[in-house]
């Protein structure tokens, strides 16, 4: 059995930046411990698995792992995977066009295309759930499990809380750029208080830095990606979040989040929100993309 994949790098303008992505086509014939193994075999953040769509109004069905677990939803995949599909032109035998949906297991994923003249250079979402903010998380936890002290963590817009778009992360402002480029990941910290079955992953971040709305990182050990070069879904989400905790009944909400840097594989994320008489009524992402590599699994 040969199967054709592609990989990308998403959030980015530019081959070996941003983050990566392999999207497995024509995968109907594999069971899911077989793409489990694939994913830890490509051993990215993300593997994407595009099989042939259960309604025949959306344009595929969309399987997502991490080298460890199977997501029920994630930005970068999606993203990527609209792009390498629009770039193929067809997917199981249909003109991929706007909009693309996606069924995913959060539920079905509209993306549109990004242009620049008639070439697709990226896609941008909508996330398949509303907006919904979950508990606090103490910050001694948040700081413990990111290497950081307490003291470095920002509560004045905010408590850490967990938030979520399709998957529930944990998110928390930090004071300053500093404290953002120190963090490193304790996977036995998460292990003790951050399970998998509760959050996918932390979310830190900084306002106003280095030309960016938001500068971000985010950390998801458990799942085998001890940091994540750019996270759509949490990206999605913190915009929602930010928006909320505006004080205006009606507001557009765009933001620059910059990921990745420290990492050396720099990748900006564009999210968007609206709020409409002190309600949220519409979320999205969306980024640039560069096939990288083509290629063939032999099972």
């Amino acid at each position: 059995m040969q199967l054709d994949f592609v990989t990308v790098d998403v959030f980015t303008e530019r081959k070996f930046g941003g983050n990566p992505l392999a999207v497995v086509h024509n995968a109907q014939g594999l069971s899911g411990p077989q793409m489990q193994a694939i994913a830890g075999e490509f051993n990215l953040a993300e593997t994407t698995f595009v099989l042939p769509p259960q309604h025949a109004a959306h344009t595929a069905q969309v399987r997502i792992f991490t080298p460890r677990a199977e997501l029920p939803f994630a930005g970068h995949p999606n993203v990527g995977t609209a792009f390498v599909l629009a770039s193929r032109g067809q997917s199981y035998g249909r003109a991929v066009s706007d909009p693309l949906v996606f069924e995913e297991k959060a539920g079905p994923v509209r993306l549109d295309l990004l242009r620049d003249g008639a070439t697709v250079v990226g896609a941008r979402l909508t996330p398949p759930q509303p907006l919904t903010r979950g508990e606090d998380v103490a910050a001694e936890i948040v700081a413990a499990a990111c290497s950081l002290d307490a003291a470095d963590i920002a509560t004045a817009n905010h408590a850490p809380c967990i938030a979520s778009c399709g998957i529930p992360l944990v998110f928390a402002e930090l004071k300053s750029r500093a404290a953002l480029a120190k963090a490193r990941p304790r996977a036995d910290v998460f292990a003790e208080h951050l399970k998998m079955e509760r959050v996918t992953g932390v979310l830190i971040y900084v306002c106003d830095v280095e030309g960016f709305d938001a500068q971000a990182r985010m950390f998801a050990p458990l799942y085998g990606v001890p940091e994540d070069p750019a996270t759509g879904s949490a990206n999605v989400a913190l915009v929602g979040l930010l928006a909320n905790l505006r004080p205006e009944r009606d507001l557009t909400l765009s933001l620059r989040i910059s990921q990745g840097v420290d990492m050396g594989r720099p990748s900006l994320l564009e999210a968007a929100a609206e709020k409409r008489g002190g309600k949220l009524v519409s979320l999205s992402i969306g980024g640039r993309c560069v096939i990288v590599m083509r290629g063939t699994i032999e099972l």
